[in-house]
């Protein structure tokens, strides 16, 4: 039985259309039927063909089950139907005998299409009982189902059979009598009432009070023994469509009364199901739309249609007072007079929500010149992470306050609102971090472009430079110019600050240096002639750390100036010195005073002297216990590795930094110039 069901309706409508064949040319070639054998196999035949026509309308009925009024509606038509041709049939061939060969063919032909209307109305009203009886199921009552259409089919068959022997009456009777108590017990699975709302409900009422009597009149007709029509072409197809009508005057009368049971609750279930409804939306709208203000209208629009209020609307904490995001059927003047009345001169405690009415508090306010009262007011607090970041009103002008389910609904809404205004700021921060990064990004391709690609190749002379870029960009910067008569120029500054505005400003130092480097010969004079130029360039905030220096590579003689940057280590002779030249940073004074501070320094190299220059990034860098690398650990590491080369003594660095602050982020741009002197005396001195 189920196995049929389940086949796909091209064959469903295959096997229907066979067997209603098989059963038109057995009526033709053998219309009275007076033997117990064809008795029977036009029965099976009948039987068969509703069946398998119920098997291919009940895919096409159970496509509708999302609206149950409807196919009741088409089971009503096909009920109308019924009774016409009953009373079609009653009207014009009461007197004549269909199939007897002395009416004629045209009866028998007629009589035929009748009684395959009536065959094809009831497949379909007994797929739609089918139907609405599993509908709305929490179990699944196939058994029950399949217990009455068996005793229904089992009633219809023997009453067929007790026609030709009268010995058997007494069969089809018994059954028939189960039959009804069967479909009196399941006439009462009708769960699916309950979901209904209330309009669909009423009109339910109606509809089931016209089918109970449609059918009932078909089930009185279809009983009749002057009721030829039926009874002639077929006993069991009579005694089907009358325990069918008997199933619909039956399960009809208990969707009315049950749906009258339901009606002064079905208000009560629509608004839970708009509730239900209205926060299933407002999920999907947190999750796909970004627009606080949309969701904040949303919220506002769906409080007021929930809670039947006449107004609401929504505001968020400031520094200073309120903020309002929303207002529903209420002006923006008039919601910022009451939020600031109910919240601030009444100083309730909203940490949960409060119902404040005509008692508690006067809200009565003027709308253009006439006074506007609100009896109560619902005020639900918006928490995240149990701190108050706004509230949601809504309003009532009646007498009738706000109930228990309002309360939960402005509840619910308030918490939905408070997660979507979380999100928003959380959609501004991340939006904001974008901004950065990609301006971080460009001060980063900044940077790495302004830096020489590879260290000067000199005579004399061994040089390697290192950079570390920090997450963050900072205003690291060296560079080396080749100035001509065996002089190379040499710089390292740090730019004060991160981001994409240190690096413009790097940017500018280090083509104010190469515009200077080849015309001034003096360290000193081309840093004071640095920091007049940046007068106009950088703000008071900012300033940029530097030593600019002059390398003879044919004698060794070496001139330099420092503007505020970490000194110089200076390795000779198996001692390490700190050359810290007079300097204060460059756009820190644009007077005298600086050019006062800036003092040159000029010292004469010795073979396997070391020179290190570097940025604060590796001297600062910190451990887990906060505890800065510092100069004595860089002094340490320079007499250990004294001995190595430039590059080697350049990754030795890289590394010891690294280990020491494993466990600590990197804050700042490490940067490191490591120049080796190969011969020559030394003498030091300053001018």
């Amino acid at each position: 039985m189920q196995s049929i069901l389940k086949m796909n309706s091209t064959r469903k409508l295959e096997y229907a259309i066979f067997i209603s064949i098989v059963l038109f040319l057995f009526k033709i070639l053998s219309p009275l039927s007076d033997t117990m054998i064809t008795v029977f196999f036009n029965e099976i035949l009948v039987l068969g063909t509703v069946w398998f026509w119920m098997a291919y309308f009940q895919e096409y009925v159970h496509h509708k089950r999302s609206s149950p009024l409807t196919i009741i509606l088409n089971a009503g038509i096909i009920n109308a139907l019924i009774f016409f041709f009953i009373t079609l049939s009653y009207s014009s061939f009461e007197d004549w005998n269909w199939f007897n060969n002395q009416s004629g063919i045209v009866f028998l032909l007629l009589g035929i299409f009748i009684a395959f209307c009536f065959i094809g109305a009831g497949a379909y009203i007994i797929s739609v009982f089918r139907e609405l009886f599993f509908l709305r199921q929490k179990r699944n009552p196939v058994f029950y189902f399949n217990i009455m259409v068996i005793f229904i089919a089992s009633t219809a068959l023997t009453s067929g059979l007790a026609q030709i022997n009268n010995e058997l009456n007494f069969i089809p009777s018994a059954l028939f009598i189960v039959s009804i108590v069967l479909i009196s017990i399941n006439s009462f699975r009708v769960a699916w009432i309950a979901f209904l709302p209330k309009r669909q409900k009423i009109y339910l009422l109606i509809i089931s009070t016209v089918l109970s009597i449609l059918f009932g009149f078909n089930f009185y007709y279809t009983l009749q023994e002057t009721y030829i029509t039926i009874s002639n072409f077929s006993q069991a197809l009579q005694i089907f469509l009358s325990l069918l009508s008997l199933y619909g005057t039956i399960y009809f009368g208990v969707i009315f009364f049950t749906t009258l049971f339901h009606l002064p609750t079905a208000e009560a279930f629509d608004r839970k199901v708009e509730e239900i409804s209205s926060l299933m939306d407002l999920s999907k709208l947190i999750t796909q739309v970004f627009d606080f203000k949309e969701l904040a209208d949303t919220v506002t629009s769906i409080t007021a249609k929930v809670c039947n209020s006449d107004s609401s609307w929504l505001v968020s904490k400031i520094t200073d007072g309120y903020e309002l995001h929303s207002v529903n059927n209420i002006g923006y003047l008039e919601a910022d007079s009451l939020t600031k009345r109910l919240l601030d001169e009444n100083e309730f405690e909203l940490n949960s929500l409060k119902i404040i009415d005509h008692s508690s508090v006067r809200i009565n306010i003027t709308k253009n010149q006439n006074p506007v009262n609100y009896k109560s007011i619902a005020v639900a607090p918006l928490k995240v992470h149990n701190k108050i970041i706004g509230y949601l009103f809504a309003s009532r002008k009646t007498d009738y306050s706000f109930d228990d389910d309002d309360k939960n609904a402005v509840s619910a809404f308030a918490d939905y609102a408070a997660v979507a205004l979380e999100n928003a700021k959380l959609l501004e921060e991340s939006i904001e971090k974008e901004r950065l990064e990609k301006e971080l990004d460009v001060a980063r391709e900044i940077q790495y472009k302004i830096l020489p690609h590879k260290t000067p190749v000199c005579k004399n002379v061994s040089i390697s430079a290192s950079f570390v870029p920090a997450f963050e960009v900072g205003g690291d910067y060296y560079d080396f110019f080749e100035l001509g008569d065996n002089k190379l120029g040499f710089l390292i500054a740090d730019v004060s600050g991160k981001g994409i505005s240190a690096a413009f400003i790097m940017a500018e130092v280090k083509g104010i240096f190469e515009s200077l480097a080849k015309i001034i010969t003096s360290p000193r004079e081309l840093l004071i002639k640095v920091n007049e130029i940046l007068n106009d360039s950088i703000d008071r905030k900012n300033f940029v750390t530097s030593i600019y220096g002059i390398l003879d590579t044919l004698s060794g003689t070496l001139k330099f100036a420092r503007a505020g940057h970490p000194p110089i280590f200076y390795f000779s002779n198996g001692l390490i010195k700190r050359l810290i030249p007079d300097g204060i940073g460059l756009g820190l004074d644009y007077s005298d005073k600086f050019s006062n501070s800036i003092k040159e320094m000029e010292i004469k190299l010795n073979n396997d002297d070391i020179l290190v220059l570097y940025t604060d990034g590796i001297n600062e860098a910190q451990n887990s216990k906060l505890e800065n690398f510092g100069y004595e650990r860089m002094e340490e590491l320079i007499s250990k590795h004294a001995g190595d080369t430039t590059d080697e003594i350049s990754n030795c660095f890289m590394k010891d930094v690294s280990l020491f602050s494993k466990d600590q982020a990197q804050h700042d741009d490490i940067t490191l110039i490591i120049l080796k002197w190969n011969f020559n005396n030394k003498s030091v001195g300053e001018s």
